[in-house]
């Protein structure tokens, strides 16, 4: 079976937490920007940057993209 990376569920975690892109931005050191283009599936996240948004939202890496299994 193969796995891989689907839809990024960053935007809805946000909103989940209610913390802003910008709140987001600062508590991790990454651009606005780029958590736009994660959040409106423009980029995917590398391992390193999962990790540290993760980290930041109190997640799993796992949680930030929904998983397709096939």
């Amino acid at each position: 079976m193969k796995i891989s990376r689907g839809r990024c569920r960053l935007k809805e975690l946000l909103e989940e937490r209610r913390i802003k892109q910008i709140d987001l931005a600062r508590r991790t050191g990454y651009s606005r920007h780029l958590i736009s283009n994660w959040a409106n599936n423009q980029d995917k996240m590398s391992a390193d940057v999962m990790v540290n948004i993760a980290y930041a939202l109190d997640c799993k890496m796992e949680d930030l993209y929904e998983l397709i299994f096939e």
